[in-house]
């Protein structure tokens, strides 16, 4: 699959799942539903069926679920007014517009799921690479290309389990079995800490022993139910990084400079299309995670703004104001505006640094 085609493919999933999910919500509730676009601006091309005209816009950086009553426009007849969004009840309204990033999340749990299912999962063998000098693994007689079996009697298959097992020992000595060219070795070893810096470029002091992984992998078959359960827990996993990521990012940890726009998402995607199937869907799993959280944030004209305001809704016992909305809403757009060209600059500047 060519990187063009990854992307508009990838793209255009999420948008549609996205804007799927407004609309499938909105029908559930009987809401009138004017227009379902993928993409902005000028329509190019569509369909009318029942009230609703289905739609491909000129600008394809999303889409949009127009609904009756959503905004100001003219009065609304009064036959109408049950069909309408604005005289929905609180909670339909909530959910409506929840739908579109809950559904992201979904699709992501269900892309993993697949992935998993059809792909097996893919896990860290616990072999080691490298020994480092002067290390507690050193001294306790670790070598490299020793397989790493059991860590305190409990049998391990995974990196990531011995790798949890030394930062719950707390620096207390651990005992490991150590397959060594078919011997078996038990080995013990006090773990040291040291202070190391985490993804986010944060000094944390944890335990090491001082080993690097060989890098070799291997794919455990797992069946429909175990799938769903790992695939939750990554999706879990993939959600949680996502907030501390912009958690950090309003805290100045990170640097805004590793924000990247849609060129760096065009990218990554034709990098995984080229590298199989499975990482292009696994890849479009994490995108929609992240565009499920990005569209939460509270910034008028996103989902998570219009959620904001419902919240103040229920607080104060009524609706904000048109007008008041309609501020808010062109404030926002000057934000996401500002936002896009930012991104689109680091990817520049990203692409400029990579000659």
């Amino acid at each position: 699959m060519s990187p063009a085609l990854a992307v508009v493919l990838v793209l255009s999933v999420l948008i549609l799942i996205h804007e799927l999910g407004h609309f499938l919500m909105a029908r559930l509730f009987d809401v009138k539903v004017l227009r379902f676009s993928l993409g902005f601006g000028p329509r190019i091309w569509g369909f009318t069926r029942g009230d609703t005209d289905y739609c491909l816009s000129l600008i394809p950086l999303g889409g949009y679920v127009k609904m009756l009553g959503e905004g100001g426009e003219d009065p609304i007849p009064e036959e109408e007014l049950p069909r309408a969004f604005s005289h929905k009840p609180l909670i339909q309204r909530v959910l409506i517009v929840a739908a579109g990033p809950v559904s992201n999340l979904l699709l992501a749990w269900f892309l993993f799921a697949g992935t998993f299912l059809f792909s097996g999962i893919p896990y860290l063998l616990p072999e080691v690479a490298q020994v480092q000098p002067k290390s507690p693994a050193e001294a306790a007689g670790i070598a490299p290309g020793d397989r790493i079996i059991a860590v305190d009697g409990q049998p391990v298959r995974r990196w990531e389990e011995v790798s949890r097992a030394i930062k719950a020992s707390r620096g207390r000595p651990v005992r490991l079995k150590i397959d060594r060219k078919g011997q078996i070795l038990e080995i013990e070893v006090t773990p040291q800490i040291k202070k190391v810096r985490n993804i986010f470029g944060e000094e944390i002091a944890i335990p090491i022993i001082g080993i690097t992984a060989a890098g070799k992998f291997a794919k455990e078959r797992v069946g429909p139910f175990q799938a769903l359960k790992e695939a939750g827990e990554r999706t879990w996993g993939i959600i949680s990084l996502t907030v501390q990521g912009f958690i950090k990012l309003i805290q100045r940890v990170l640097p805004f400079s590793t924000l990247g726009g849609p060129i760096l998402i065009a990218q990554m995607a034709g990098e995984q299309a080229k590298a199989g199937l499975a990482n292009l869907v696994f890849f479009t799993g994490v995108l929609s995670v992240n565009l499920g959280i990005l569209n939460l944030l509270p910034i008028p004209v996103l989902d998570g703004g219009h959620l904001f305001f419902f919240a103040l809704e229920a607080l104060i016992g009524r609706p904000i104001s048109v007008r008041k909305r309609e501020i808010a809403q062109q404030i926002g757009m000057v934000i996401l505006i500002a936002l896009m060209i930012f991104v689109f600059y680091n990817d520049i500047l990203r692409l400029l640094s990579q000659r």
